[in-house]
Formats: C-alpha cells, structure tokens, sequence
C-alpha cells in the first residue's frame, strides 16, 4: 500500500495546483500508481517529497498525469466534415478572420493541422490560432515541430510535401510559415479565465479523463467562450449526450453550435 490517495491529492494540488479530484479516479490513480512503482517508491509521501526537489520527477510526472496523445488530422473523415461543411457555415456567419482556440493542444499536432486546412481558404498570414495546454513541455516540443512520421500518416500528402522537411528516414520538420500562424500558451481547462469570443473552440479526446461535473463545467466555459453560432469541435468518444442542457445543437457528427 502506498498510502492515503486522498492525502496525496491535497499534497498534489499545493505542489501544482493541478486538481486530481476532476480527473476519473481509477484511471489517474492506477497511472500514478504505475509510475510510482516503477521508480521503486514505496508510499505517496516519500513520492511527494521527491516531486518538491528533483525537477526531472516533476516534470515527468506533470507530463504522465496530462496524457498527451495527438496526431495530425486524427480521425480524417471529421477533418473532412470540417473542411467540406463547418469551415463553409464559419465563414458564411463570420467571414474569413476567424478566431479559433485549439484546446489541450498536447504537441501541436492539431492547431498545425488547422493551419495547413485553413490555408486551402485563405493566405497564411490571414490565419491565427490559439492553442493552449497546462504542460509546458509539450509546448515547447510543439514550438520545436519536429515530429515521428508516423503522427503524420493520416495527414494530406500534399500537406507533407508543402509543408514539412525531412530530417531523417523518419522525422520530419514543420515549416516556419506555419509555425508563425499558431501562438501558444499554457492554460489550465480546469482554472483559468478562456479566451472570449471565439468563433471555433478545437478540444478533442480530452474530456473523456474528466468526471462528469468537471466536464459539464468545461462545456460551460466553452459556451462562453464562444460567439452565438460559433463551433465546439470534440472528439470521437466525446458526443454531447445533453448537449441541449449546454447550451449546444449538433450541427454535424462531433461538431456543436452555439444557440
């Protein structure tokens, strides 16, 4: 036995002001546990006591709790939708300056994904997006954007071709012109002030490690975050079961406007 969970959620929370209590229980304290063991800790507190001195525990451990998992155009057919129906129905409400948050951005993957899409419409210095995530170090990776080839295997080829060097047999550079269309920031879902008056919110396969009530309060803050008519565009295990309740309508499979 490690100890009290409960306890060291409290010591977690002081130490980071991440809240582990939004998070599904059994799946973040089987994580923790795992990477507790691993080291060969024996208790929450000797693991806490490490965590207030030696950055490299902290940051890996700030990097395992947040789940960073991304791809380029995850799930194409809904990049698709995007470009074919909903990308249409934002620029026919709003015109063509669109601002659009990418939320828990994890490498980069996606807000680099909407710029290469958004480039079909318009020219590269017309677009900006906001992406966000509460680890650093995965910012600063997506700053970097180098990445596996096999992150872009699902990705236009012609996507590839334009806008990636290749470094090696498999790593690939993204190109600088895409790069100075994305600003990114750190930002908790769970405690900071959202952008305002956004016109496309991005938050994909996320939510899912969240309870219940902490993900209707996301939903909430979203709707606020956005304009009347904007888009919410979630992820494939996401659907909005009360999505009427929150204030959304689906528009199309995954994606939800603003009523």
């Amino acid at each position: 036995m490690l100890g009290s969970y409960e306890a060291f959620k409290e010591f977690i929370y002081q130490l980071t002001k991440i809240d582990l209590n939004s998070y599904k229980e059994r799946q973040m304290k089987r994580r923790i546990d795992a990477l507790i063991v691993k080291h060969g800790i024996s208790s929450y507190k000797d693991y806490v006591n490490i965590l207030k001195t030696d950055k490299t525990y902290y940051n890996e451990f700030i990097n395992y709790i947040t789940i960073n998992v991304s791809e380029f155009y995850r799930n194409p057919d809904q990049w698709l939708v995007l470009e074919k129906d909903v990308l249409p129905y934002l620029f026919n409400n709003f015109g063509k300056q669109l601002k659009i948050w990418s939320a828990a951005c994890s490498t980069g993957d996606e807000p680099y994904s909407l710029v290469m899409l958004l480039a079909k419409f318009l020219p590269l210095n017309k677009i900006k997006i906001l992406a966000t995530d509460i680890d650093r170090l995965v910012l600063e990776k997506a700053k970097i954007g180098v990445y596996d080839y096999k992150d872009m295997k699902r990705l236009p080829p012609e996507f590839v071709k334009r806008y990636f060097t290749q470094i090696d047999s498999k790593t690939y550079k993204i190109s600088d012109e895409i790069k100075s269309c994305v600003e990114f920031m750190q930002h908790d879902l769970l405690k900071d002030p959202y952008p305002a008056e956004c016109n496309l919110i991005v938050c994909r396969n996320v939510l899912i490690y969240f309870t219940d009530e902490a993900k209707n309060r996301i939903y909430n803050n979203f709707h606020n975050a956005l304009k009347d008519n904007g888009i919410l565009f979630v992820g494939s295990t996401e659907q909005m079961l009360n999505a009427n309740k929150l204030g959304f309508q689906s528009l199309k499979s995954f994606f939800y406007t603003k009523v």
